[in-house]
Formats: structure tokens, C-alpha cells, sequence
């Protein structure tokens, strides 16, 4: 059973960034295509960005030019690079493979002041 690790998230204020770490158990990063998914109070999880194996991404329009998701297989892990990070950004964040299909971790909380 694949185990998600989510870090680095905290509290900002609005313009500021952050960058986020998955890890995962196993060596299976390099397998699938991966994504960061975010969960805001009272709203339906969403996927935010996503990277292919081959490494092409795909982001949200809500936060195109703002977030930049990378990868190292070699070290298993995923990452979420947030820019400029505004308010409506406070969510718990989550990696996941795309589409999701392993359990979700706990996720790291992002919350950004006014």
C-alpha cells in the first residue's frame, strides 16, 4: 500500500510562497503521472497541477503562472513550488497519482493571510 507523506505547507501572508513535498513509500514516483490536489473549507477537493511521467505539466487557471510543480524520482518525492500565493489559495493540500487512485495522506495545511 502506497503511503503519501504531504510537507511544508504553513501560514503566509498574500504575496508570499511556499513549496511543498510529497514523499512517497516505495519507488513508484517515476511510474505515474502525479498531481497536488487542494481542499478548501466547505469545498470538493480539486487538482491544482500536474506533471506526466515524462515530465509535461498542467495547471489549474486559477493558479497558472503562480505554482510550479516538479518531481525527483530519484528521490521519490513530488513538489509544489506557490508563488504570489493570495487568500482564496488556504486549503489542505494533497499529492496523489493522476487520477488519484492511492489512499490520501493527511495532507499540509496552507493558509494564507490577508
Amino acid at each position: 500500500q502506497v503511503q503519501l507523506v504531504e510537507s511544508g505547507g504553513g501560514l503566509v501572508q498574500a504575496g508570499g510562497s511556499l513549496r511543498l513535498s510529497c514523499a512517497a513509500s516505495g519507488n513508484i514516483v517515476s511510474g505515474f503521472p502525479m498531481g497536488w490536489y487542494r481542499q478548501a473549507p466547505g469545498k470538493q477537493r480539486e487538482l491544482v497541477a500536474a506533471i506526466t511521467r515524462g515530465g509535461s505539466t498542467n495547471y489549474t487557471d486559477s493558479v497558472k503562472g503562480r505554482f510550479t510543480i516538479s518531481r525527483d524520482n530519484a528521490k521519490n518525492t513530488v513538489y509544489l513550488q506557490m508563488n504570489s500565493l493570495k487568500p482564496e489559495d488556504t486549503a489542505v493540500y494533497y499529492c496523489n497519482r493522476r487520477p488519484a487512485g492511492w489512499s490520501w495522506g493527511r495532507g499540509t495545511q496552507v493558509t494564507v493571510s490577508s
